[in-house]
């Protein structure tokens, strides 16, 4: 069925087909297909013509009914292409002071050329890009400046900078101490290895930050630098100027990698550090006797070899001469002292490479050879007497040490009080013998009860049948200045023949380090001989060689700078309805180089005793030679009795200011010279026991694992500078495990080395450094270092070549010279010669390793960052920052795990 209907609809279609050729003709199909084409283009053009007019007209409708009319972004970017640009204006005052804007501007303008206009002036002429951007540079100066003026800058140049100063030598001293305690020689050797030792130790104290990435890392330093610019140009620059995104970047790299990598590069290259140590002091001669003991310490062997080869090349240039007459005997002369030079180098070099070196100390102990100083002697220097001190009681024989420093004081007591009472009668001056001689019977009765009576405890030993003569003496005779003598050279005989005490001294280590600290060691060295190496000594001292025992008793700090004081008038005050008497002091000092200083000060009666509390307090011995004129309730206005408490209180003084009182208490100058500066007395606790940082540190702090400055006393806010500058002087000299008596002698030192003129302190002369260095002038001078360092003569300076290592190694020898050849005499004196080098070249040693540098760089840049905007909380910005690091997530997993324990 469905085949017939199939076969029906072929034959029908077939018939249509035939029918309509021969009707229309061959041709016909082709017209048929032309026509359905017209129809169809013909839709299509209809559609678009009718349907693009009713869309626009339907879009126009939706645009006005829900959204604003605007122009177009080709119009609107045509219409502002054609307006004319405004001007920009440019205000060339930055910082309100002439002598600072215009080598600031300088540096603007050098910059902008080296660093933007070179490559600018190849896409685009069009100066108002340029324009901009130096708006924008001088917005964030101006703003800067205006920050910068309204803070004080002395407490962070006076505390903030020392303490992160000493804090960071505080570090390295405990990476040096730990890579010491290492078997391996290699290890305690290599650079590497102290490096990471100081960022441990740095965890430990700063426990949340560790800066070793940034330092270490020159991808993570850049990225740090770049999150840093970036935080101040948001603090710096206008709103518009910051979410600016392209400005915003252009000038955070050109910052970061352009003015302060290149600066923190060069601040942290130890040879540029040893070139500034050279230039900085270059007005100091160059000390030959520095020099050879720098060759004689060094442990390095590249700068032995590289100063050897230096001398190689001098002799044989002066080998090449050819001269006659005078000059050949000058010739000769720098030929002996190159090869002497040269001498020393190999024989250093063979020590070394043999492993031969050991301490001077114990090489000194060893062969016995030392230099022997008379008991009397060690008894009057102040550094001799700390170590044969230190030996007493070690041997447990300090009471008989402490019993003729005693007797030594009070025999200088009372040949003064006897001249006292002896000018006063002379003179028709009514003063009673008898209260004179009571105070020193007095006195003597408590020597004999403290030192040799039967309840003495510890009891000196001594002959009882002097002993008893004494006690008959104290009994029935009026005391004399000599009453002690039989006993006290029974004492020092004691002393000096003694196997236990003075004749075994002299073969103790503490001798030899006092040697050493007196700068009268021999160092062993190689005779040079042709035919051995045998070890011996040179027989020559490594320091003063003609220093003489004389030269010894007469170089303390005491007798340098002498004090004469005395009252001058007294009269009575009413303040405030209450009455009391105030005694005028005139005060003249005598200093080193011969000039006087004249002051007057003055104290009332309850200063006096309370600074005679503190004085009995921390010098007990003088409790019984030491007494202050008695209290008066009732008239003690009149004027009688006043002159009667002038003469005795002048008497007082005069007792504290005698010489041999202070030879046998050196420690008691700095309280006497507290008292009678010109500012106002503070009782209970004085500025000299302010300004000395306490032995014990306070409770729940461990000094060795916190800041330096976290061991100042946070109640007390003046004279921190002088603290801060005690407190780095410990940790330079490492003076904490020293006597309180020697660091006492430091603070004297400073106010040596820094003179307190015209009653002005020596915490005045430090702010007033500050400001010096904080003026408009000074701060013109810092902007026209850094633009003739940058661009000499107006050019960009090209980054020079790294010099050669032989060089490099002269320079630090040249260094290290330069800063032992400075070192104060006064600093040997009072801390010790061996102490003082070793201090130095710490210091030196520190400076020669690039990235520690860096990180003390960084420190004092945050310091600075955290002065400049203290609303900001930049100190936990920089925790974030830097706790990135491996270390402190090590350490923090350690400290948890301690804590669950």
């Amino acid at each position: 069925m469905f085949a017939e209907a199939s076969l029906s609809v072929w034959g029908w279609g077939s018939l249509g087909v035939v029918l309509f050729l021969i009707s229309f003709g061959p041709f016909a199909i082709f017209y048929l297909a032309f026509y359905v084409l017209c129809f169809i283009g013909g839709g299509f053009v209809v559609l678009l013509l009718f349907g693009k007019t009713h869309s626009e007209k339907h879009l126009e409708r939706c645009e006005h009914s829900y959204l604003p009319s605007t122009q177009t972004a080709i119009h609107k970017v045509s219409e502002e292409m054609k307006s004319e640009s405004k001007p920009i204006k440019i205000d060339r005052r930055l910082t309100g002071s002439n002598i600072i804007d215009e080598p600031l501007q300088q540096v603007i303008q050098f910059a902008l050329r080296d660093y933007i206009q070179y490559w600018y002036y190849t896409l685009s002429d069009d100066e108002t890009f340029l324009l901009e951007i130096r708006q924008t540079v001088q917005n964030a100066l101006v703003e800067f400046s205006t920050r910068s003026k309204e803070l004080d800058w002395q407490p962070y140049f006076t505390t903030r900078l020392v303490d992160d100063f000493a804090t960071h030598l505080r570090v390295f001293r405990k990476a040096q101490e730990r890579l010491n305690e290492r078997e391996d020689q290699k290890q305690r050797d290599a650079a590497d290895e102290l490096i990471d030792s100081f960022f441990e130790a740095e965890v430990e104290m700063e426990r949340s930050v560790c800066r070793d990435v940034v330092c270490t890392s020159r991808k993570d330093e850049e990225g740090y630098l770049r999150d840093l610019c970036e935080v101040l140009l948001y603090l710096l620059l206008p709103p518009g100027d910051f979410h600016n995104k392209n400005m915003r970047y252009f000038l955070r790299e050109v910052l970061a990698r352009g003015v302060l990598l290149p600066l923190i590069n060069q601040l942290s290259d130890p040879d540029y550090i040893n070139q500034f140590i050279i230039w900085m002091i270059h007005d100091s001669s160059c000390n030959y006797e520095a020099f050879l003991n720098i060759l004689k310490l060094t442990d390095k062997v590249f700068e032995l070899e590289a100063v050897k080869d230096k001398v190689l090349e001098e002799l044989q240039y002066l080998r090449s001469l050819d001269t006659a007459g005078d000059d050949i005997n000058v010739i000769k002369n720098q030929i002996n002292s190159l090869n002497f030079v040269k001498k020393i180098c190999e024989t250093r070099i063979q020590r070394l490479k043999s492993g031969k070196d050991v301490d001077a100390l114990k090489l000194a102990a060893n062969f016995g050879k030392l230099c022997v100083i008379p008991l009397e002697h060690i008894l009057v220097h102040n550094i001799a007497l700390q170590f044969f001190m230190d030996y007493m009681q070690y041997m447990g024989g300090q009471a008989v040490l402490f019993f003729w420093l005693t007797v030594e004081g009070y025999r200088v007591t009372a040949q003064q009080q006897l001249e006292v009472l002896q000018s006063s009668q002379r003179d028709g001056q009514r003063q009673s013998s008898q209260t004179t001689k009571g105070l020193l019977r007095a006195a003597a009765l408590g020597v004999y009860d403290q030192y040799l009576s039967e309840k003495a405890s510890p009891r000196v030993q001594v002959d009882d049948a002097a002993v008893a003569r004494l006690a008959q003496k104290l009994n029935k005779e009026d005391p004399t200045p000599e009453i002690f003598d039989e006993i006290q050279r029974k004492v020092y005989d004691m002393m000096l023949k003694d196997d236990r005490y003075y004749p075994k001294f002299k073969h103790h280590p503490l001798y030899v380090r006092m040697l050493a600290e007196l700068d009268m060691l021999k160092e062993p060295s190689f005779r040079g001989s042709d035919d051995g190496d045998g070890e011996s000594f040179n027989g020559s001292p490594t320091g003063s060689i003609n220093l003489s025992l004389d030269d010894l008793s007469s170089g303390s700090m005491d007798e340098s700078v002498q004090l004469h004081a005395f009252i001058s008038d007294t009269g009575v005050c009413n303040d405030h309805g209450k009455t009391y008497a105030l005694y005028t002091i005139t005060v003249v000092r005598k200093n080193s180089d011969g000039s006087e200083d004249t002051w007057k000060t003055y104290r009332r009666y309850s200063d006096f005793h309370d600074f005679h509390m503190r004085i009995i307090e921390q010098f007990e011995s003088l409790a019984p030679i030491l007494k202050l004129p008695g209290k008066k309730t009732f008239n003690n206005m009149d004027r009688e009795f006043l002159e009667k408490r002038k003469k005795d209180l002048n008497a007082y003084l005069q007792l504290l200011l005698n010489p041999e009182i202070l030879k046998a208490c050196p420690i008691l100058m700095p309280y006497v010279y507290d008292f009678l500066e010109n500012k106002a007395y503070s009782r209970g606790k004085g500025d000299f026991a302010r300004k000395v940082p306490p032995l014990i540190p306070k409770s729940n702090i461990d000094p060795e694992h916190c800041r330096v400055a976290a061991q100042l006393d946070d109640n007390v806010d003046d004279n921190i500078p002088l603290r801060v500058m005690l407190l780095l002087m410990d940790e330079v000299f490492d003076l904490k495990e020293r006597n309180q008596w020697l660091r006492r002698n430091i603070k004297n030192l400073l106010q040596q080395l820094i003179k307190a003129t015209h009653g002005d302190t020596i915490n005045r002369k430090i702010v007033d450094h500050v400001d010096n260095m904080t003026s408009p002038e000074q701060v013109a001078d810092y902007v026209k270092r850094f633009r003739d360092s940058y661009w000499p003569n107006g050019i960009l300076a090209e980054t020079p070549p790294r010099r050669e290592t032989n060089t490099r190694m002269r320079t630090r020898v040249a260094a290290k010279t330069t800063l032992l050849g400075i070192m104060p005499d006064e600093l040997k004196h009072i801390i010790g010669a061996d102490t003082s080098r070793k201090g130095i070249l710490r210091v030196f040693d520190m400076f020669q390793h690039q990235p520690l540098n860096r990180r003390l760089v960084y420190v004092f840049i945050e310091g600075f960052l955290e002065v400049l905007f203290p609303q900001h909380k930049f100190p936990e910005l920089f925790v974030k920052l830097h706790s990135r690091s491996p270390r402190v997530l090590k350490y923090s997993k350690k400290v948890r795990s301690l804590q669950k324990r």
